[in-house]
């Protein structure tokens, strides 16, 4: 009897996202140990986080004193792509590996970058905007919550269909924020949560745009209700 490969039931774009940022923090992990690099790879993280991390003080650069150099913009996408450990990395993977495989077999390839990519990007903005640290931002998880808004519209469309409590595709997101205080309590934070938060909203709104018939089937929905 010949055995599925697991990651063939998983969509082309969110396998590559992973393999991806598996590769960078295998890297990275491998330079902290001195496995390579030498000497030098044990700095590789710290540069980085220097070269590619999003901290509010980008914002302050490019919006107020008008500093938007290419280095500066870059760091809205390439800051999800670097973590600050192997642990931060490996929540994130198999975060991302699930919520990809539901999401992602729900939306087109290109839905589905879109996606990601508004939640990272405008998370890590509304990040800039409100916090009160300039603390670095980095990991995929804005992007991540993203993909959890788009879960919690496709289940609140189940729901419908079933005719099941709508208010249940919100369960999973009150799991994780309610995860997410707990430790705040336990070992302080740092403001990144209102990234992560402001993904999950951005996911969860233009989810209806990207998804198969965007807004025109959105609108159907709501007309029949």
């Amino acid at each position: 009897m010949q055995e599925e490969n697991p990651f063939n039931s998983i969509p082309a774009v969110p396998l590559i996202m992973v393999l991806v940022i598996a590769g960078i923090e295998l890297t990275l992990s491998a330079a902290d140990n001195g496995i390579i690099g030498g000497a030098q790879g044990i700095g590789w993280r710290s540069a980085a986080f220097q070269d590619y991390a999003f901290a509010p003080a980008v914002m302050t650069e490019i919006f107020e004193r008008g500093r938007g150099s290419f280095d500066l913009w870059k760091r809205f996408v390439t800051y999800p792509f670097v973590h600050i450990s192997f642990t931060h990395a490996l929540w994130a993977v198999v975060l991302l590996l699930a919520l990809g495989k539901f999401v992602g077999e729900a939306f087109r390839p290109f839905a589905f970058v879109a996606l990601f990519a508004a939640s990272s990007t405008l998370g890590a903005a509304v990040y800039g905007m409100l916090s009160w640290q300039n603390a670095p931002l980095l990991g995929a998880y804005p992007g991540v919550y993203g993909l959890i808004g788009a879960y919690t519209y496709l289940m609140w469309l189940a729901l419908d269909r079933i005719g099941e409590n709508q208010l249940k595709a919100f369960q999973l997101i009150a799991i994780l924020l309610g995860i997410m205080l707990v430790y705040a309590m336990i070992f302080g934070s740092t403001p990144t949560w209102i990234a992560e938060v402001a993904g999950f909203l951005i996911g969860l709104f233009v989810a209806p745009l990207l998804a198969p018939g965007g807004w025109a089937a959105f609108l159907t929905r709501v007309r029949k209700r």
